[in-house]
C-alpha cells in the first residue's frame, strides 16, 4: 500500500470519437457528449473539495482534452502536463514512481485509459482487485485508502468503505 501522498484521482477519459483509417487512435478527440461529461465531472469534482496540484494526462487527443476541460471546470491552477506513462501502452510502475516523488501532501490527478488506470489503482492502495473506471469517472484515493468512484453523471460520489 502506498501513503506518502495524501491524496490521487485517478480519472479515465470522456467518450471519444471511433478510430478510423484517416484518425487514428491518438488522434481520437472527445465527442460532443465527451466534452459535455469531463465538463460536468469537473463540476462536481470542484463542488466535492478536489484541488490537484499536479495535473498529469496521457499524452492521446481524448484524454489531454479531458484533463483541460475538468481542470477548466473546477478553476483549477494546476498546469496540465503530459505523462507518456500514462498512456496505453505506459507502465503504471512508472506512473506510481512518479506519483511517489510528490512532496507529501500533494494531490495528484491523473487522466488515463483502461486497463492501466485500474492497474495503476491496484498498486496505490496494495488490492489486485480495483475495478476499472468507466469514461469520465473518478476514483479518489486517500493515504492509500479508495475512498470514493465518481461518475460524471452522479448526483454524489459512491462512499467506498476502507478495507
Amino acid at each position: 500500500m502506498y501513503s506518502s501522498i495524501v491524496q490521487i484521482f485517478l480519472i479515465r477519459h470522456a467518450a471519444a470519437v471511433d478510430e478510423t483509417l484517416a484518425l487514428r487512435d491518438p488522434h481520437r478527440h472527445l465527442t460532443l457528449q465527451g466534452r459535455e461529461q469531463a465538463r460536468r465531472l469537473g463540476d462536481r469534482l470542484r463542488w466535492h473539495d478536489c484541488v490537484p496540484t499536479v495535473i498529469w494526462t496521457s499524452p492521446l487527443t481524448r484524454a489531454v482534452q479531458t484533463a483541460e476541460l475538468i481542470a477548466g471546470a473546477m478553476e483549477a491552477s494546476a498546469c496540465v502536463e503530459c505523462l507518456p506513462a500514462l498512456a496505453p501502452d505506459g507502465s503504471p510502475r512508472e506512473v506510481a514512481a512518479a506519483v511517489r516523488a510528490q512532496a507529501p501532501g500533494a494531490a495528484v490527478m491523473l487522466v488515463g485509459h483502461e486497463p492501466s488506470l485500474s492497474a495503476l489503482g491496484a498498486l496505490l492502495v496494495g488490492a489486485p482487485d480495483f475495478a476499472g473506471l468507466a469514461k469520465a469517472e473518478a476514483a479518489r484515493i486517500v493515504d492509500g485508502v479508495l475512498r470514493w468512484r465518481f461518475a460524471w453523471d452522479a448526483e454524489a460520489p459512491a462512499i467506498v468503505a476502507p478495507r
